[in-house]
């Protein structure tokens, strides 16, 4: 199966720059993989399709202020993205121009944090300890930036509209956008009507912001991700599966993370670790029964991982209507429900 498979024609102006206002007013295109029939609503109806039991599993990453800009010993500029951290001052880096930032190289942010590149690492990343005065994320709410997406074009003036109502671990550089449409009423009653909620962890890095460059999508290779399932998450989402209740899922961060955990049967393990697991057409859906997802950009990860939900075929069939339907995509635009 090829890259190319997964594109479809998207008009630009579709793109949203702003998210809604309430969260919960974005739109909600419901797909029925049993009948494959699609429905248009609103997102705070989506209690009419969530039932008692169900438990919604979200992801409660909390986006660090992870863009930094600096400077090189001679003045040079440049950016560094914090991908994934190793240790108590040592972090996994992107850094643009790459050429400033050789082994040994040192890059200075302001009087009170600097850092020196260690090693290369795959796909151009570096290996760079921080040297700091203070708490470090302190320094990095003072110096870094909210590493929004590329085609978002101006900022929030609130910035916690890219964070969900329920982030509480830092270590993402992007959020997952699927849990920005919720809110704490929403989510109140969701619980009142006896849908359960179990909170899992997976720290979001440089896959979402790396293309897929592969012509067969199956030579492409994922990123490593942490992630974490406590023991709580794991038996309540293992006795509703044994019981026959649905595990729904809040965006494709939840189900990489659920997936890379499950067993054959779909029984999830407690723990940590890292996670490179890619899911597209053909990989098999062992634990996540129903799925809540943005619309997402042609030809990635994400619409791949969409697609062995619904098939490749159908996932672009519904992607097609929502661009005649007017729907608005990618991380600030409207969001889809797949049961």
């Amino acid at each position: 199966m090829k890259t190319s498979d997964f594109d479809y024609e998207l008009p630009e102006e579709l793109i949203a720059q702003t998210p809604a206002e309430p969260r919960d007013h974005s739109r909600l295109l419901v797909y029925d993989r049993k009948t494959k029939t699609v429905s248009h609503r609103h997102f705070y109806e989506i209690g009419e399709y969530l039932r008692a039991g169900d438990v919604l599993v979200r992801n409660n990453t909390r986006v660090l202020p992870a863009r930094l800009y600096g400077y090189t010993p001679h003045g040079g500029r440049v950016e560094v993205l914090l991908l994934k951290r190793l240790g108590l001052t040592d972090w996994e880096v992107l850094v643009k121009p790459g050429k400033k930032a050789r082994v040994n190289a040192t890059l200075k942010f302001n009087d009170k944090l600097s850092l020196k590149v260690n090693a290369l690492a795959a796909d151009g990343c570096r290996r760079v300890t921080f040297f700091y005065e203070g708490v470090f994320e302190d320094l990095l709410a003072e110096v870094g930036e909210t590493p929004l997406p590329p085609y978002i074009h101006e900022k929030p003036a609130d910035k916690e509209r890219y964070q969900t109502v329920y982030a509480k671990i830092d270590g993402s550089a992007a959020a997952p956008t699927a849990g920005l449409h919720f809110t704490p009423e929403l989510l109140k009653k969701l619980e009142e009507n006896g849908v359960e909620i179990a909170d899992i962890l997976l720290h979001v890095g440089l896959g979402t912001f790396r293309p897929v460059k592969a012509e067969e999508i199956a030579d492409h290779k994922m990123h490593s991700e942490y992630y974490r399932i406590t023991e709580e998450a794991a038996e309540k989402i293992n006795r509703a599966k044994k019981e026959g209740r649905r595990i729904v899922a809040v965006g494709t961060t939840s189900v990489r993370t659920l997936e890379s955990a499950a067993d054959e049967n779909g029984t999830v393990a407690s723990g940590d670790g890292d996670t490179e697991i890619f899911i597209y057409p053909g990989v098999k859906i062992k634990c996540v029964d129903a799925l809540i997802t943005n619309f997402h950009l042609p030809k990635s990860t994400l619409i791949m991982l969409v697609s062995a939900f619904c098939g490749r075929e159908e996932t672009l069939r519904i992607y097609n209507e929502a661009v005649k339907e007017r729907y608005r995509f990618f991380s600030f635009g409207d969001a889809m429900l797949i049961l």
